[in-house]
């Protein structure tokens, strides 16, 4: 039995367990207790700032490792779209990285077409168009690019389309020693058991996902991400807003964490605020969420 096959069957024992609501009481741990996962930053948290140039794609890994006291980011190709083959740009932002001690992750991907398109020709100029994106990864020492799978057509069409794209696509970054993961997202992505399924028919060691605690639509977003984390290469810890107690008031927490940490999962965990507040605050609420309930599993 391989390690995927272990961890779907470990699943099935558990799941209904850790899928019920948290208590409402958490012990207490002293502060210096060690974590089970690491803290990341995804750079959408501060989209914003970004688009109104108020803080620039160089100094991003600057400020996370600084101002939030973070030592890893996670990129969104957006902010920075002609720059996958500008080397001078690439050579910059891997020094800023270097000379603060932080360290890059991974860069999600968007605009570059459909790997899910029932269309070969749209599918194959969408897989060659992230070819370059996995390259500027590869330099910037990422494990993985995130990308889309979306199509348009029926759900059977874009799913076989899906695993045809992703397959071409990890053989070119197999090659990088990269891996492709995929983020629940939109369309047909955004059902945990369609995504989980095709990238088990894909079945590639270097194609995994990158389940993020919001997107899910109308599927239940802890059944979500616990079909998702046998194949996690990364986590997004979504969050949109706080009450006094610091708890985030969409998405239970440590509900989601103890899934997470059920799978055996002790990679990164990325904070990635969408609230409509302060940039800055958003991105410190969740990573003291993250902290402080942590704690309480580790």
């Amino acid at each position: 039995m391989d390690r995927r096959q272990f961890m779907k069957q470990c699943g099935v024992l558990c799941a209904a367990s850790m899928l019920m609501p948290s208590a409402l009481a958490v012990e207490k741990i002293p502060a210096e207790s060690p974590l089970f996962f690491d803290i990341s930053l995804a750079q959408w948290s501060l989209h914003r700032q970004l688009r109104s140039s108020a803080l620039s794609v160089l100094d991003f890994p600057v400020k996370t490792g600084e101002v939030f006291g973070i030592r890893a980011v996670e990129y969104v190709n957006q902010f920075f779209p002609d720059k996958a083959e500008d080397a001078a740009f690439l050579s910059q932002l891997k020094g800023r990285c270097d000379d603060h001690g932080v360290v890059s992750l991974l860069i999600m991907i968007d605009g570059e077409g459909h790997l899910g398109a029932p269309l070969e020709s749209e599918r194959l100029r969408a897989v060659e168009n992230h070819y370059k994106w996995i390259d500027a990864a590869k330099y910037l020492g990422c494990h993985s690019i995130r990308v889309n799978i979306t199509g348009v057509g029926r759900s059977a069409d874009v799913q076989s389309a899906a695993i045809d794209g992703l397959s071409r696509l990890c053989e070119f970054a197999a090659a990088r020693d990269m891996s492709i993961i995929v983020e629940n997202n939109v369309g047909y992505a955004s059902s945990g058991s369609w995504l989980a399924q095709v990238l088990s028919d894909v079945g590639l060691d270097n194609c995994g996902a990158l389940p993020d605690f919001g997107n899910f639509g109308d599927y239940d977003r802890y059944q979500g991400v616990a079909d998702l984390m046998p194949y996690a290469r990364g986590v997004s810890a979504k969050s949109f807003e706080f009450d006094a107690a610091g708890n985030e008031l969409q998405t239970d927490f440590l509900r989601m964490l103890k899934i997470i940490k059920h799978y055996g999962y002790t990679g990164y965990i990325g904070v990635e605020f969408e609230g409509a507040g302060d940039e800055d605050s958003g991105v410190m609420a969740t990573k003291e969420l993250l902290l402080r309930l942590g704690r309480t599993l580790s």
